[in-house]
C-alpha cells in the first residue's frame, strides 16, 4: 500500500497524521493515525504477594482509574530504563528484578503506541520525584483481591488487564487437578 501523509495536528504529547492509502481493490482512502512514543506498564509484587497499583484521574474516562503504573518511554531511552524510572516515580520502589513480559499495540486500528511489559519483584524503597502533572495515590491490594477485581470488572484500564494476562502463569501457581 503506497501512501501520502499530512500532519494534521501537533501537539505536546502526540501528532495526528492523516494518510491516503491505496487500498488493494484500487480505492483511495483516508485514515486518521495516532502517532505517539511507545510506553511501558510495570506489574509490581512485592514478597507478600501484594500488587502496586495507582489511582489517577484520567481524562478519557472522566474518571479516576485503579491502574498499574506506565508511562512514556523518553527520547533516548530504552523500554527496560523507562520501566525502571517509572516505578520509581509512580510508587517509589526499585525492582531488584525487571522481567519483560512481553508486549502488544494500545489501539493499532488508529495508534502507533507500543507497550512494553514488565514483571518487578523484589521491591525495596527508591523514590524519584514524581512527574510535575501527576496526581497519583499509590494503593496496594493482595493478588486473591485483585482477580476477584478483574473478574467483577472493577478495573477497567485496558493495559493493566493485559499485562495480568501476560503475567498470569507466573503470578498465580497452578492449582492442583
Amino acid at each position: 500500500m503506497s501512501s501520502e501523509k499530512i500532519i494534521a495536528y501537533k501537539g505536546p504529547v502526540f501528532s495526528v497524521i492523516q494518510m491516503k492509502l491505496d487500498l488493494p481493490d484500487g480505492r483511495e482512502r483516508i485514515y486518521d493515525r495516532v502517532d505517539i512514543q511507545d510506553a511501558v506498564t510495570i506489574l509490581p509484587i512485592d514478597a507478600d504477594g501484594c500488587v502496586y497499583f495507582v489511582r489517577q484521574y484520567r481524562v478519557g474516562s472522566e474518571s479516576s482509574l485503579l491502574e498499574l503504573p506506565a508511562g512514556k518511554i523518553e527520547e533516548g531511552e530504552n523500554a527496560q530504563s523507562a520501566a525502571e524510572r517509572e516505578i520509581r516515580e509512580e510508587i517509589g520502589m526499585g525492582a531488584a528484578q525487571l522481567n519483560s513480559l512481553g508486549g502488544f499495540y494500545m489501539s493499532p486500528g488508529y495508534s502507533t503506541e507500543y507497550m512494553h511489559c514488565f514483571l518487578a519483584t523484589g521491591l525495596s524503597h527508591s523514590p524519584l520525584t514524581p512527574d510535575s502533572d501527576e496526581f497519583i495515590n499509590v494503593e496496594k491490594v493482595n493478588l486473591t483481591e485483585v482477580k476477584r477485581m478483574i473478574t467483577s470488572g472493577e478495573l477497567p484500564d485496558g493495559k493493566t488487564l493485559a499485562v495480568f494476562m501476560l503475567a498470569w502463569e507466573q503470578i498465580i501457581p497452578s492449582q492442583p487437578k
